[in-house]
């Protein structure tokens, strides 16, 4: 009687959404989800949290944990979470596909753009406009994380504080910072007992140990794509253009893949298609190698994340109840928080660089502030075809 008691109990309560449904939202994130890690992550909160209900706060929040503590793209491993929610390991591998491969095919278009015709001089005046507005929607998505996530407890909000002046100060996020926090708050409020979580790091480093495995083969260099994006999708932590530093160093410096002219084409492409940001690996394996090394410089750089969320997600997620998680989760993503708020001030640095890139970045927050269902996509064409009339008048006269 027991057994069968707590095995009832182990199952999860049935769906109130198929399988297909979650992949076709997706596969239409993948499609239209423009403004990077902050705001894809915003997006699933308001849409599959708040609207759909399909997933609960506390799922929610536990997926964000996981993909801030885990390395590789923070809005990929949500996704794949969440698919491994009520469908396992089957869902988490659709969900995986539907959310890249939409950005992945319009990478690989760009990247045949870019090589019939020798650049692609437009872009730069696309990027000019778009990344002002990716500043707005970035800001606006971190405030509603922000207020959903911590309310008014006042530890977090230290926490919270903390890793966003951090993150502007280091111009990085900090991994083992986001980590501390987790382990302040559990240390607080539910201090440890010794029992139940110490399998999940056993996991993540057997899936660390596979990925090592599988990036060491390097006999050609289509395997040597394979195996660098292995490495950089295995060990860098941060979220979207936390990888770009480390991309630069082993693509531009090490191998003399790509002059620098071309590294700075392929993160602009990443930021003005949708979907995840690191999809520039795609981008950029496509100019060293055509299609074959853009599908191998993705699956190095996505596999490492998928095995890195799927194979700890069971202990999250049967665990996720106890006290001590709970408020490790609550203290770590409270951390995450404030570094994707500081991340909006770093980024911004950088995309924000005259009078009319501010207002593109205002307007857009104040715009989504006052018109609540106001779609990002709109948003995101307004401020590309801005940007192809003013930047030639303001940088050419």
């Amino acid at each position: 009687m027991s057994d069968s008691h707590s095995l009832e109990h182990a199952l999860p309560v049935a769906p109130s959404y198929t399988l297909w449904q979650l992949v076709g939202y997706l596969l239409g994130l993948g499609t239209w989800g423009f403004g990077g890690p902050v705001a894809l992550v915003g997006y699933m909160y308001r849409d599959l949290v708040e609207k759909r209900k399909w997933i609960t706060e506390s799922e929610y929040k536990e997926g964000l944990t996981l993909a801030q503590l885990m390395p590789g793209p923070m809005a990929a491993q949500l996704a794949m979470y969440l698919g491994f929610v009520h469908y396992r390991l089957l869902g988490a591998m659709l969900v995986s596909l539907a959310f890249v491969l939409p950005s992945f095919f319009m990478v690989v278009a760009l990247g045949a753009a870019y090589v019939a015709f020798g650049g692609i001089g437009w872009m730069q005046a696309v990027f000019y406009g778009v990344g002002a507005a990716i500043i707005g929607i970035i800001a606006m998505s971190a405030y509603k994380l922000t207020t959903k996530n911590i309310g008014k407890d006042m530890v977090l909000w230290a926490i919270f504080g903390l890793n966003a002046v951090l993150t502007v100060v280091m111009q990085a996020e900090i991994v083992w910072v986001v980590i501390g926090s987790g382990v302040f708050v559990w240390l607080l409020r539910a201090p440890p007992k010794f029992g139940g979580t110490a399998r999940v790091p056993e996991a993540a480093s057997g899936a660390l140990l596979a990925v090592l495995a599988f990036a060491s083969v390097d006999p050609d260099k289509l395997l040597k794509i394979l195996g660098y994006f292995a490495y950089a999708g295995t060990f860098v932590f941060g979220s979207g253009l936390a990888i770009v530093p480390f991309l630069y160093g082993g693509v531009v410096q090490h191998y003399h893949w790509l002059t620098d002219r071309q590294f700075v084409d392929a993160v602009a492409v990443a930021m003005i298609t949708p979907g995840p940001v690191v999809i520039t690996t795609a981008f950029i394996g496509f100019l060293v190698q055509g299609f074959w090394g853009a599908v191998l410089a993705a699956v190095g750089t996505f596999l490492p994340c998928f095995l890195l969320t799927v194979v700890p997600a069971p202990y999250f997620k049967s665990h996720g109840k106890r006290p001590g998680l709970l408020a490790f989760i609550n203290g770590a993503t409270a951390a995450a928080i404030g570094a994707i708020a500081g991340s909006v001030i770093v980024i911004g640095q950088r995309s924000v660089s005259d009078w009319l890139t501010a207002l593109l970045a205002v307007s857009t927050a104040i715009a989504l502030w006052k018109f609540k269902k106001l779609p990002e996509p709109m948003i995101v064409v307004a401020a590309a075809l801005i940007g192809l009339i003013a930047f030639p008048l303001l940088h050419h006269g």
